[in-house]
């Protein structure tokens, strides 16, 4: 498990150090759907580290489709008393949630390229209806606050290669299934800010760019997953494109700290890029650092069309972060050290 690695448990203290706003969830509860996912487990380690090492509890309800994966993901630590699994499922009208809780992180969406091709209508079915679910059931039980997760997605095409700032759109094919996905977290979006004016349901969103670290499935297809992991198994990285897109990476704890940041102390419907500006960097940057990291060679090749189908559009979705960066939140690990870490982690804790 990633617990075994050492240099894990040093990003979350590191991380930790960094949230001293952490202390006003104590005694509160914190439901977060998709948990088990490569963000969000991210974001449910530090609230399960914080727990570990203090004497007050956040109550943590863990929300997913299966309680086997939240135990393969965490462990023992699901038996703690303030770990609770919940039963949810995005893609669902007929959930059932009856445990009160005062903050909400949505996360439970279908971002693989390859099921969003296969399965365009469930992908955008399940952002909107998935976030409407949890928009009554805040407004019934009296949360605080949801935080949604979006995507830099949303932001469409441009032909600037200056980094997106919130307000920013560009175009999108409304007609392509690929931007199901998209437009979907589009709608969902504009969802969230209906509630807040029409039933004074308080939410904050945040846009993640391309996440990636250690806390990826062995079988995420996203590129940063897929050649970390070949990485750290001594395989070769092998690009099917250019590499010229440039994209706004971001290490899995460094996007954990920005949505508790913005969840605690950003501002009622308004939307947050998450964004490192030291980890701005084209796809072949990021291929020939995570190339050195796992010191394994380099090479190109060309994509299938059944892997052209499933590529991000934009060229360009760099992420401007002046707007987290206001609330006094700062990235911890630069690209090169990201991808060093995320190497070395995996190789400690599933592969020694």
């Amino acid at each position: 498990m990633i617990y075994q690695s050492s240099l894990w448990i040093s990003d979350l203290d590191e991380v930790l150090a960094s949230l001293p706003a952490l202390s006003s969830l104590e005694g509160k509860s914190v439901m977060i759907t998709g948990a088990a996912g490569l963000v969000l487990s991210a974001v449910t380690d530090l609230l399960i580290r914080y727990n570990e090492t203090h004497e007050k509890k956040i109550g943590i309800l863990a929300a997913g489709r299966w309680p086997e994966e939240m135990t393969g993901r965490f462990g023992d630590y699901t038996e703690k008393p303030y770990f609770t699994f919940v039963r949810y499922d995005a893609s669902r009208t007929d959930n059932s949630i009856t445990l009160p809780c005062d903050y909400i992180i949505h996360g439970a969406s279908n971002a693989f390229p390859e099921m969003i091709v296969k399965e365009p209508v469930e992908t955008m079915l399940s952002n909107v209806l998935g976030v409407k679910y949890l928009l009554d059931y805040a407004r019934e039980c009296g949360a605080k606050r949801l935080l949604y997760i979006s995507s830099s997605e949303v932001y469409g095409q441009k032909q600037s290669a200056e980094p997106y700032r919130e307000g920013e759109y560009g175009y999108i094919d409304l007609l392509s299934p690929r931007n199901s996905y998209s437009v979907g977290k589009r709608a969902a979006e504009t969802l969230c800010a209906s509630y807040a004016a029409e039933y004074g349901v308080e939410s904050v969103i945040v846009r993640p760019g391309h996440i990636y670290g250690p806390t990826a499935a062995p079988q995420d297809n996203r590129v940063a997953s897929a050649w970390s992991w070949a990485a750290a198994k001594g395989e070769p990285i092998i690009m099917k494109s250019d590499g010229a897109q440039k994209r706004s990476y971001c290490y899995c704890l460094d996007c954990a700290s920005a949505i508790l940041k913005v969840l605690l102390e950003g501002e009622n419907t308004r939307a947050y890029n998450i964004s490192n500006p030291a980890s701005i960097v084209t796809i072949r940057e990021m291929a020939a650092l995570v190339a050195k990291a796992g010191n394994v060679p380099l090479s190109q090749a060309e994509a299938t069309e059944a892997e052209k189908k499933g590529f991000n559009p934009m060229s360009n979705s760099s992420l401007d972060s002046a707007g987290l960066e206001s609330l006094g939140w700062r990235g911890l690990f630069d690209a090169p050290r990201g991808f060093a870490h995320t190497v070395q982690i995996l190789r400690e804790a599933f592969l020694s």
